[in-house]
């Protein structure tokens, strides 16, 4: 399959979970700060009005980066927990109680924008330090706001927990195909990124194989396409079975599947993909009778990009089906 056909997945729903709190608080808690730096700089604290300045520029440079291209919702997740523990703070050592229903919104929200970790800990500042304030919280009268406060840290808590589960389950989703059940081709991209960026020892060199089905549109236009998804997820059985510990198979798309494997040389290279093809031409079967596959392959160069290391092993990949199919070939 041709590089140039390759498209960079769309947001993903797990990236979606996190984005929208962000996108909706951040502009919501940089109004509000700006609101109560003008209503503070009107009663001439200034000194409090500029630190209230400075949260409410934590959380547009939040929402800023939230809108950005390529989105970083960490830092803005931490910026954004940040002013709204530091506003909440602020407004009930200003104002006193009647700023508790800020406070009991931001313990909310943190648990929903950054990691589950991370908002505990800011929780647990903003929380002490409502506890410090005379008048707040503490003493008889004031035993309702403790009990909100307590409630709204351990709902919070208990559903940004389930929620962060849940965002963990739908990331896994998000990275299987769901005919073969092997990883698919955005966690491929994410695989060759990282193989790319990171130093590996020189004894674990890196090879790229991309492999397909010999004719493949025969089998689904003979047999139909319950035939040909059965042959996919077969082949996909074969070589989860073949491989080793060490290497990764992914469904690139259609028939192509792709491995990335530690192999040691181009002479160890070739008797892996040979050994892989002769293992499914041994044991993979359609209704028509022996199915067959081809394989190209390419160690890894010091390209700077993944799509020229994976376009190597596709060229080798057409040059193995030049050679009449069932076959192998590595790129020089």
């Amino acid at each position: 399959m041709p590089i140039a056909n390759f498209q960079r997945p769309t947001l993903a729903l797990p990236h979606a979970l996190r984005s929208v709190p962000l996108r909706t608080i951040a502009p919501v808690t940089t109004l509000l700060l700006l609101v109560f730096c003008t209503w503070l700089a009107v009663g001439g604290r200034l000194a409090l009005a500029a630190l209230s300045l400075t949260l409410a520029l934590m959380a547009a440079a939040a929402s800023a980066l939230v809108y950005r291209r390529e989105r970083r919702l960490e830092p803005a997740g931490v910026l954004l927990c940040a002013a709204n523990a530091g506003g909440a703070l602020l407004a009930a050592w200003v104002m006193g109680r009647p700023a508790l229903p800020w406070s009991f919104l931001a313990l909310m929200a943190n648990f929903f924008i950054v990691r589950l970790q991370f908002a505990f800990a800011v929780n647990l500042l903003l929380a002490a330090g409502l506890l410090f304030k005379p008048g707040v919280l503490m003493g008889a009268p004031h035993l309702q706001g403790i009990m909100v406060m307590t409630l709204t840290f351990g709902f919070g808590y208990h559903f940004s927990r389930g929620l962060q589960g849940d965002r963990t389950r739908l990331e896994q989703l998000a990275s299987l195909d769901a005919l073969t059940g092997i990883p698919n081709r955005r966690a491929l991209e994410k695989a060759l990124t990282q193989q790319i960026t990171s130093h590996r020892d020189s004894q674990q060199r890196q090879a790229l194989i991309v492999l397909d089905i010999d004719h493949f549109k025969g089998v689904n236009d003979q047999y139909g396409h319950g035939a040909g998804d059965t042959a996919l997820s077969d082949l996909a059985a074969i070589l989860r079975f073949e491989l080793r510990d060490q290497d990764k198979v992914f469904r690139f798309g259609g028939e192509e599947f792709v491995i990335l494997a530690e192999t040691g040389s181009r002479e160890a290279l070739e008797c892996f993909i040979e050994r892989i093809r002769k293992a499914v031409y041994q044991a993979l079967r359609g209704p028509g009778g022996r199915i067959t596959i081809s394989l190209g392959a390419a160690m890894y160069a010091g390209e700077q990009r993944w799509e020229d290391w994976f376009s190597r092993a596709d060229q080798a990949l057409y040059a193995a089906k030049r050679k009449g199919r069932n076959s192998v070939a590595v790129a020089e």
